[in-house]
Formats: structure tokens, C-alpha cells, sequence
């Protein structure tokens, strides 16, 4: 969890493997797209900045969070080194929030022991959308670019597994 001292976009490039040999698919959700692109905006630039061909980055949208889940699963399909998914729940009034919540962390879960691609999740999950804002992009970085350092280590590890 993000405190106000962390900042998600932060991390010692020295410390990441070189990922111009990696393939990435990123699966974003269009529901709540104003911190969707900009999760996905973080996790493109910190791809290419670590050696990723832009042509070896795949995007596909699905309309929520939920369907984040078959998006990856179809994606680990294609010939890439890890999936990256990105979604923004927002509390609401009701428990849909729960559900969907539990039911993509669990689904994203799933995928990672059933198959040999890792999925890296970033989803936001949050009380506010100011929250999302100061994630995805905002006073606390981004989570985008975390999550794509993460998608470079776990590509590492597989590829030398």
C-alpha cells in the first residue's frame, strides 16, 4: 500500500534487467479510463525506458475490471513474457465493490498458479477517486510504472528458470 512517502514511480534502473528481449501484453480496462490511461501511460514509458521495443508491447481493452480476467487469460495465449492487467475500482454505495474486488484479485491469482506467464496485477482499488488520481500519476506516483518494473523482474525470472 502506497504511504504519503512513496512515491510508486520510483525505482533504481540500475537494479532492472535489460527488457529489449521481452514481449509484453498490458490488458486495460476501459471503466474509469481517466486513471486506466493513466496507469497505462506509466506502464508503457517504464517498459520502453528498460529496453522494451514498443512493438513488443500489446494492448488490448476490455470494458471492466472483471473482464480483466479473460483479457489475460486470452493474452497469456500469445507469445509474451508477462501480462500486465490495469483496472480502478472505486468504492461506491453498494457491495458490487467487494465482489469485484475479490473476484479479479482471485481470478488474477488463479491464472498466475495455472500458468507458466506471469500476470502482473494493477488494479486500484480505492475509497476515492482522488486516491486513484494521487496513484496514477498524481502526488504518489504511479502504479502503472510499478507494475511494469514488476512485469520486467518476473519476465527475468522466467525466461532464467
Amino acid at each position: 500500500m502506497a504511504t504519503a512517502n512513496k512515491n510508486l514511480s520510483e525505482y533504481d534502473k540500475a537494479t532492472i534487467p535489460n527488457a529489449k528481449k521481452f514481449r509484453f501484453g498490458i490488458v486495460v480496462s476501459e471503466w474509469n479510463d481517466t486513471i486506466t490511461e493513466g496507469l497505462y501511460q506509466g506502464a508503457y514509458d517504464a517498459l520502453v525506458e528498460n529496453g522494451t521495443l514498443p512493438e513488443n508491447i500489446i494492448r488490448w481493452n476490455v470494458p471492466g475490471s472483471f473482464e480483466l480476467i479473460y483479457g489475460a487469460k486470452k493474452m497469456q495465449e500469445q507469445i509474451v513474457s508477462a501480462v500486465i492487467v490495469i483496472g480502478s475500482v472505486i468504492q461506491g454505495e453498494t457491495k458490487h465493490f467487494d465482489f469485484v474486488c475479490e473476484g479479479v484479485t482471485q481470478g488474477i491469482k488463479d491464472l498466475n498458479v495455472l500458468h507458466e506467464t506471469p500476470v502482473i496485477f494493477c488494479v486500484l482499488t480505492d475509497n476515492t477517486m482522488q486516491q486513484a488520481i494521487d496513484r496514477s500519476g498524481g502526488k504518489h506516483g504511479n502504479k502503472g510504472t510499478e507494475a511494469a518494473i514488476a512485469a520486467i523482474k518476473m519476465a527475468e525470472l522466467r525466461n532464467n528458470s
